[in-house]
């Protein structure tokens, strides 16, 4: 999976990354779902240990473009977790009351505690994405904030919290498919305002090639991950987190001295 890891201080040119590629997995689209099924399990009997030490946290971020699938990839690569120990934050329109503070107010109350998972579907990096392509601040307003992002996610991992952020790549073409299902299978998830946002296309590529260019850190890495293929964006999604939690040295709290001795009647 490391294939996928975008390099601290690279630049990156989104178009040399194939969307359709599947060349980390030896095996077709049932091969690759039966493999997801056997990382469900160890995601799971690895969150359970994750809530059971309750010393460490681990924060996963999601970005893509519309339609780009991370409601789906919540749904299957999480599919059998502890829902206790796992938590879903998403990040709408900024509320009168957030406005009223930093842009990284509102993030940082969502941050996982001990002992937890949370997703972030979408997140802080829109503040330099949406409000970058719409011109809601000046670039220099905008500009800056690479640097507080990079320096608020190290605070994170410094106190104890990794971090683990995934673009999910798909082609203007897919989107047009994605789309057109969503019309006739979901129009209560369609708007008018998606078709705005197709016509920014490629201000958003270009805004996220910034954002991964400037804020893959060794303590916060991005992945750029192939999301064409529905089954190998879970497939690798779920191979970088069961590595990265793997790599987390976790083990069972100790038991109550005495426990040997105790009987239940």
């Amino acid at each position: 999976m490391d294939r996928y890891r975008v390099r601290p201080g690279t630049q990156v040119d989104l178009s040399a990354w194939d969307p359709s590629e599947t060349a980390a997995f030896d095996g077709d689209k049932d091969d690759g779902k039966d493999a997801l099924k056997d990382l469900n399990e160890r995601l799971e009997e690895l969150q359970e240990l994750l809530w059971a030490e309750h010393k460490q946290r681990v924060l996963i971020v999601l970005q893509a473009m519309d339609a780009g699938g991370k409601d789906g990839t919540i749904r299957h690569v999480f599919e059998g977790v502890n829902p206790q120990g796992v938590r879903v934050a998403n990040f709408k329109v900024p509320t009168r009351k957030e406005m009223a503070h930093d842009y990284l107010w509102r993030i940082h109350r969502q941050v996982p505690g001990d002992g937890e998972i949370v997703i972030f579907n979408r997140s802080h990096y829109e503040d330099v994405l949406v409000v970058r392509v719409d011109e809601l601040v000046p670039p220099e307003v905008w500009g800056r904030r690479y640097r507080h992002i990079n320096d608020f996610e190290r605070m994170l991992t410094d106190e104890g919290t990794t971090i683990v952020k995934f673009y999910l790549h798909i082609d203007l073409e897919e989107q047009k498919e994605r789309f057109e299902d969503r019309l006739d299978e979901k129009p209560w998830k369609f708007s008018f305002g998606d078709l705005e946002k197709r016509k920014q296309w490629a201000d958003y590529a270009a805004a996220y090639q910034d954002v991964l260019a400037e804020t893959s850190t060794q303590w916060a890495p991005w992945y750029v991950v192939p999301a064409n293929r529905k089954w190998y964006r879970n497939l690798v999604i779920g191979s970088v987190l069961v590595e990265t939690l793997e790599g987390l040295d976790m083990a069972l709290p100790e038991p109550e001295a005495g426990l040997e001795d105790v009987v239940i009647e």
